[in-house]
């Protein structure tokens, strides 16, 4: 696994919708620390100006998540998109009916689909990874949605630590039966708070995750990056990233 940690921009989406603010925000990403991105929820920028501001600030644009439409209805674009961009894992944020439910069919036309947007991928040398939330373990005739995609797909996937957990399943041990094909893990940490909703979103190991395990997991299942991630911020989100990357360098990451 690259230890060298990686800034997942959904974090930071309110700061990156315009050129301006995604150089500002890539030049504090990388004072932080950080030495790639998950570009995320960014503006709709060209492909040439992402790729000269990450090379000026020397940032690796590792990995992607974008649009359920782009890629099925605009793949070679997405595809010459990616390579312009100079990043090998086209990421997708959610299949984008499972929060109404989906029945058997949708569940097995929706693998048909992203094994399609797959194979497109590895014919140009990258690859196309799903990235979950918690309603993939929803269960569908007597099977978790997830585990349907482990078994029938060919994708790899953009594993979240938090969700996993939020769904009750442990994260170092779904991601060790991930094995290789979890490319990308969100690091994500869970938070119990007082009140009606009793947890939140948290900075990396300041919540209550298993880091060590889910460490231990990721660098055996050989996946590639480790990404900072926090949806939502208790703080400004530049210092909830500049805590979880410094908490990240005392397990040797940098």
């Amino acid at each position: 696994m690259d230890k060298r940690i990686g800034a997942q921009l959904y974090t930071v989406r309110d700061y990156t919708q315009t050129i301006e603010d995604f150089e500002n925000t890539i030049k504090k990403i990388k004072d932080i620390g950080y030495k790639s991105v998950q570009l995320s929820a960014i503006g709709n920028f060209e492909a040439a100006d992402i790729k000269a501001i990450c090379d000026k600030y020397k940032v690796i644009p590792a990995c992607t998540h974008r649009s359920w439409q782009e890629y099925t209805e605009n793949i070679d674009w997405s595809i010459a998109f990616h390579k312009a961009i100079g990043c090998q894992i086209a990421g997708l944020g959610a299949y984008p009916n499972l929060w109404n439910g989906i029945s058997k069919d949708d569940m097995v036309k929706s693998v048909e689909i992203m094994n399609g947007i797959y194979d497109k991928f590895a014919e140009n040398g990258m690859t196309f990874a799903y990235h979950n939330h918690h309603i993939e373990f929803m269960k569908v005739d007597g099977q978790f949605i997830m585990d349907y995609f482990l078994e029938k797909g060919k994708f790899d996937f953009i594993v979240d630590v938090y969700w996993l957990a939020y769904a009750g399943v442990d994260p170092a041990g779904y991601i060790k039966k991930m094995g290789k094909r979890a490319k990308v893990i969100h690091f994500k940490d869970m938070k119990i708070v007082p009140g009606e909703k009793s947890h939140q979103m948290a900075e990396v190991m300041e919540g209550n995750l298993d880091w060590d395990s889910i460490i231990c997991a990721s660098e055996e299942a050989g996946a590639q990056w480790a990404m900072v991630e926090q949806d939502i911020c208790q703080r400004d989100p530049f210092e909830s990233l500049a805590i979880s990357y410094n908490n990240l360098k005392t397990k040797g990451f940098y």
